[in-house]
């Protein structure tokens, strides 16, 4: 039963307009908050019944229960923060801040409160990762040894941050939901600037956390081919899921005792198609009503934040 007041989103950009929409179809969206004047205009046109805010106080000071965060990341600690102190529930976009200890205030705080906090870690909202963490926590693959994921494309290059903090947020969440969110113990990294001196394009990183379970990523802006996909490697199995696609295929492969390769072909299991953003969407007006923690909560935003700025600190030496 919806117990809650709605949702204003703040920012209207590039991203901040798919969350609105959604929020909106799902007849949660009450208000808009956006700072330029031509996306507030724009955005009060496409949807008239809705109010549109030209300043944040303004927004937080009306009665709805939450307020969702879609501003460039370098703003997000402060507007979550003061969104947070005066009493809301808060969503805000990945990364959920540029600093460790920024995001543990932020999880701290909410927690401390009471307040949901949910990061905008979508990915964990795509079906195939929700059906991956599932089968894999079943057991039936067995442990879960290694995660590898690739996230490459000839894309946007950006002078405000590398390719890291703009591509690997996605993929950093993944790898610890895969792998059961055990406690990082080591970050190795290496990133070439081949574009701009001091803005890597090309980044690969190593992970290891306790129990001996191991990651890699590899992102860049700068390859000319399009490859998404995620590879978990299990004690008796091998899974493979191509984001471009959308498909999961399950290997039953590997090397026995005897350090002899074992094939015994592959499946493809039935996987609903369903837009994530939606699911994401749905799911933090869910934690709204129930009070339930999110899937992607302030201490998973936390130690995705770590992961990141741990990266970047062993790039820089």
């Amino acid at each position: 039963m919806k117990d809650y007041t709605g949702v204003i989103v703040v920012g209207a950009g590039n991203w901040g307009k798919n969350l609105i929409r959604n929020f909106y179809d799902l007849e949660a969206l009450v208000g808009v908050a956006e700072v330029n004047t031509e996306l507030r205009e724009k955005t009060a046109t496409a949807y008239p019944d809705i109010i549109t805010y030209a300043d944040f106080a303004a927004a937080l000071s009306s009665d709805v229960s939450a307020v969702v965060i879609a501003t460039p990341a370098p703003t997000h600690y402060q507007l979550a923060m003061t969104a947070l102190q005066a009493g809301k529930d808060v969503f805000v976009e990945k990364p959920i801040t540029l600093r460790t200890d920024e995001a543990r205030t932020l999880a701290e705080y909410a927690q401390q409160q009471g307040r949901i906090l949910m990061v905008g870690h979508l990915l964990l909202y795509q079906p195939a990762i929700t059906w991956m963490r599932d089968y894999l926590a079943s057991g039936k693959a067995g442990r879960v040894l290694h995660v590898a994921t690739q996230r490459l494309k000839l894309g946007k290059v950006r002078r405000e941050e590398n390719v890291w903090w703009s591509f690997a947020p996605h993929d950093v969440s993944v790898v610890l939901d895969l792998l059961g969110n055990p406690p990082l113990e080591k970050v190795q990294a290496t990133g070439q600037a081949m574009l701009q001196p001091g803005i890597a394009d090309n980044v690969h990183v190593d992970l290891s956390f306790a129990g001996g379970k191991t990651a890699h990523i590899h992102c860049s802006w700068y390859h000319p081919v399009l490859q998404r996909n995620t590879v978990v490697i299990t004690e008796k199995q091998m899974l493979v899921y191509d984001e471009v696609s959308q498909q999961v295929t399950v290997y039953e492969k590997g090397v026995d005792a005897n350090l002899q390769n074992r094939d015994e072909g592959s499946w493809n299991p039935q996987v609903a198609a369903s837009e994530p953003l939606k699911i994401e969407c749905q799911h933090f007006l869910d934690c709204l009503a129930t009070r339930q923690q999110p899937r992607s909560d302030g201490g998973n935003g936390v130690a995705v934040v770590e992961i990141l700025e741990k990266a970047q600190e062993a790039m820089d030496g």
